[in-house]
């Protein structure tokens, strides 16, 4: 008979290794390998002869589509970031920091599809039944039939939905507190999720009720546990924000059934998650005009056009070697930019502190805010405030080039609507929206750029002269 094998599984980082170890290769933590039985290959494990299989009915790819029905919540911010809405018999993964606003947005969710008279059950592994209802009354959710439970067995919570009318969402708050009788590791482990995990998926594509799930995250801001976990859930949506600011955006990294790079933007207040509809005025409410260094970046979150603001401060500096501090913009990309203003602009910084921020504490992955970065740069380094009603967009090259971005005419008509009547943007833009009455001014080169912030400060002071 053939000797069964054992495989090592790391319980932080799900790296398997063939034998045991005192420290993981993949993620360097120490004591977190566990011996497991693999019990599966094909033919359900070692020394099992496969089942013969039966064929399947292939189809060709031409054919109706029927759309994924779905569950609107009511919450627009919500439904933007999930595509329209909860799919049926969907799985979905939401991460976040603690305390970051997680359950309470899934509270206020489940409080408004209950009005509609959907059936909700909110399972709560973490705290008690009187914890949830406290935080209901306080979001004004009390009135609501949402069904509750404090449970974090798997068996039992599968039996206890399962009875009954079939539930429209059921939400699962955390999956790092599941565990299962099939599973002999503890809970929070690799295989104790991945094995929770499985059986409520496959609840829910036999019954098309939807699961939501809440992801504790690690200090890097992944969700904790895993990999896989997030490669069985139809969508992953990131809860974040920064304590210090009273807003928090919804964003979507993976989604089966919509887009996957919109986002919803709500304010925390102390009734609960406020939906903003208009981020870009909650951005620039705190913007002064007249101060050096601060440039108005027009950048994209899927469709949805978002207008903030970019700060940067250049000082001298006696030390040997600069500062380069950074928040909410890759840090990479600054030394990019630096380099190319140094070597292309004759701009020099190596003798300059450079300190960059992104107001409000949004976070931008778009290269498009190459053009507003180096903008505030050079306006903080010559002092010279930028005009009040410009916007900059443009991705810079390693040549110094501007090269064109998409949905030019979405940000501009989203900087006139702000109130934005001028443009820097790449030259080589096609797209300009119709019958716009603002100054567009196209780039050709980041030393074009400098050129016309320094003739702009010079009309400036020749305006303040002749005052």
């Amino acid at each position: 008979m053939a000797k069964a094998k054992t495989q090592f599984v790391c319980q932080n980082c799900g790296t398997v290794h063939t034998r045991w170890a005192g420290k993981c290769e993949g993620c360097g933590e120490w004591n977190t390998i566990v011996e497991e039985d693999p019990m599966g290959g094909i033919g359900g494990g070692p020394g099992k002869t496969p089942k013969k299989g039966r064929p399947v009915t292939l189809t060709s790819l031409s054919g109706e589509i029927e759309e994924a029905p779905r569950i609107p919540t009511g919450m627009s911010e919500l439904d933007r970031a999930t595509g329209g809405g909860f799919v049926r018999g969907s799985a979905v993964l939401i991460g976040g920091d603690p305390g970051i606003g997680k359950s309470t947005l899934l509270m206020q969710a489940a409080a408004a599809l209950s009005r509609q008279g959907h059936r909700v059950v909110y399972v709560s592994g973490e705290e008690a039944v009187a914890q949830v209802r406290l935080r209901a009354q306080r979001l004004g959710a009390a009135d609501t039939d949402v069904l509750l439970a404090a449970e974090t067995n798997v068996e039992d919570i599968l039996a206890t939905i399962s009875e009954g009318k079939r539930p429209d969402l059921v939400i699962i708050d955390s999956i790092q507190t599941l565990w299962s009788d099939t599973a002999d590791s503890a809970p929070g482990t690799v295989t104790q999720v991945r094995t929770g995990v499985q059986a409520m998926i496959r609840f829910a594509k036999q019954t098309g009720a939807t699961m939501v799930f809440v992801g504790h995250v690690t200090k890097e801001g992944q969700i904790a546990g895993p990999r896989v976990v997030e490669h069985m859930v139809d969508a992953v949506l990131y809860f974040e924000g920064d304590r210090g600011h009273h807003y928090r955006i919804l964003r979507t990294v993976k989604n089966r059934f919509g887009p996957t790079d919109e986002i919803g933007v709500f304010e925390m207040s102390d009734r609960g998650l406020r939906e903003v509809s208009n981020p870009s005025e909650l951005f620039l409410g705190e913007r002064n005009e007249k101060s050096p260094g601060a440039a108005v970046f027009a950048g994209m979150e899927g469709t949805r056009p978002v207008l903030v603001e970019v700060q940067a401060l250049v000082a001298a500096t006696s030390l040997g070697t600069p500062r380069r501090a950074v928040v909410g913009w890759d840090s990479s990309r600054l030394a990019m930019i630096l380099a190319v203003l140094e070597a292309h602009c004759g701009v020099k910084l190596g003798q300059h502190d450079v300190y960059l921020n992104i107001a409000g504490g949004y976070r931008i992955s778009e290269p498009a805010a190459d053009m507003a970065i180096a903008s505030a740069l050079v306006s903080s380094l010559a002092g010279l405030a930028l005009p009040a009603d410009c916007v900059y967009f443009g991705e810079i090259s390693l040549s110094g080039a501007v090269r064109p971005v998409s949905q030019t005419a979405q940000r501009l008509k989203e900087a006139e609507k702000l109130g934005f009547s001028a443009a820097f943007l790449p030259s080589a833009s096609a797209e300009l929206p119709k019958g716009s009455k603002g100054r567009w001014t196209e780039i050709e080169s980041l030393p074009d750029l400098v050129a016309r912030i320094a003739g702009s400060g010079n009309r400036f002071r020749q305006a303040e002269e002749d005052e």
